[in-house]
């Protein structure tokens, strides 16, 4: 369907186009290449951590950090059922258990009075996402997980370059990751990362990603003989698209600074509206909007009368443990009700760096339309 205003659109500008097409110029190195190193470089810059490992996709990135962490079979890792399903299914790759725990309805996150409930002695990790781009209660959530003795992941593929009080998100736990799928706040198209500051977890992720191949210089141009010295995966991210994220990550704060301006005056103006609330959280929570996400009441109906004129709106997201594959075949059986509740209320509303104040002004007059 074409949409008179679509859910995102990508930021992109010259410097993206020049940047690959000298990549695809130079003959070689398409696929393994210093840009890699590059971008990975710049990565760890942004978040401020000491390492930073690229990966072909943000799932590709979090089935290798549950690896590189030694989490298996017996384990249990708690996760919000309120997400993105690879961020529940990370777990199921390695042989562990994925435990979901509620969310509470400030920022979305898990909610660590929940998650106090779910540890039992074979939890191993909690595994937090900041949804939308809206750090979650990651604070409380680390102290829960050091009193615990438990590794903390902090999914954070939807908020590159969010904060609270000036530290970036990412830098909460013992290591995180990032997506830069195409909607994401920069973008490669596919493409992933972790941070950290381990250097065992940052050697460990550079064997996974590649085959459990020692390397120490270009596979593909040097004489040298490699090892292989564990089981491993093909996850690298290509030269390529490296070179596109290295355009992208030097606009990212201009694309952060463009998308929260837009998102601050869609705020200012639901507000006036009653029957939708946009959210608001802490007043130190930099919030990125990765997402713009509200909470609507009749909100089925208020998606079709925006379908109707032409705005794609979308659920972000529906409860994985009431997918028919967790609840029909892994036979999951959950009471989660503030996540079962925000789950029937969510509507994500357009947003990108781009959108025009008339795209925004008709949004908001439809909604307007809608509550009467």
């Amino acid at each position: 369907m074409s949409w008179k205003i679509p859910l995102f659109k990508i930021y992109w500008d010259d410097d993206d186009v020049n940047h690959v097409e000298q990549g695809i110029q130079s003959g070689m190195n398409w696929a393994v290449g210093p840009q890699v190193k590059e971008f990975e470089e710049l990565i760890k810059e942004e978040i401020g951590t000491k390492y930073a490992v690229t990966f072909n996709s943000g799932t590709s990135a979090l089935h290798s950090l549950f690896l590189a962490h030694d989490i298996g079979k017996g384990d249990e890792v708690i996760v919000p059922s309120f997400t993105f399903i690879a961020t529940a299914n990370s777990p199921l790759f390695v042989g562990a258990k994925p435990v979901f725990a509620d969310i509470e309805n400030e920022t979305l996150g898990l909610d660590p009075e929940s998650v106090k409930e779910m540890i039992t002695n074979k939890t191993k990790a909690i595994m937090p996402i900041h949804y939308g781009g809206c750090p979650c209660k990651i604070k409380e959530l680390k102290e829960i997980a050091e009193d615990h003795d438990l590794i903390l992941i902090e999914d954070a593929a939807e908020a590159m370059g969010a904060k609270i009080g000036g530290a970036n998100i990412g830098t909460f736990g013992d290591s995180a990751i990032l997506s830069f799928c195409q909607n994401k706040i920069i973008t490669t198209g596919e493409g992933g990362a972790v941070v950290t500051d381990s250097e065992e977890i940052f050697e460990k992720l550079n064997l996974i990603r590649s085959h459990g191949r020692i390397e120490h210089s270009n596979y593909f141009t040097s004489l040298e003989p490699f090892d292989y010295i564990e089981l491993g995966f093909n996850f690298r991210m290509s030269n390529l698209t490296a070179s596109l994220g290295i355009s992208q990550i030097n606009k990212l704060n201009k694309i952060i600074d463009m998308r929260r301006k837009n998102s601050l005056y869609l705020n200012d103006k639901l507000e006036d509206i009653d029957g939708i609330n946009p959210i608001t959280p802490p007043d130190d929570y930099y919030h990125v909007y990765q997402l713009y996400t509200a909470i609507a009441d009749n909100r089925n109906e208020l998606m079709s009368h925006l379908a109707d004129n032409g705005i794609m709106t979308k659920i972000y997201f529906d409860p994985v443990h009431l997918t028919h594959f967790y609840k029909n075949v892994l036979k999951y059986e959950c009471k989660l009700p503030v996540t079962e509740e925000m789950s029937k209320k969510v509507i994500t509303l357009p947003m990108y760096p781009t959108i025009s104040k008339d795209n925004m002004d008709f949004i908001i007059n439809k909604i307007k339309e809608f509550y009467g």
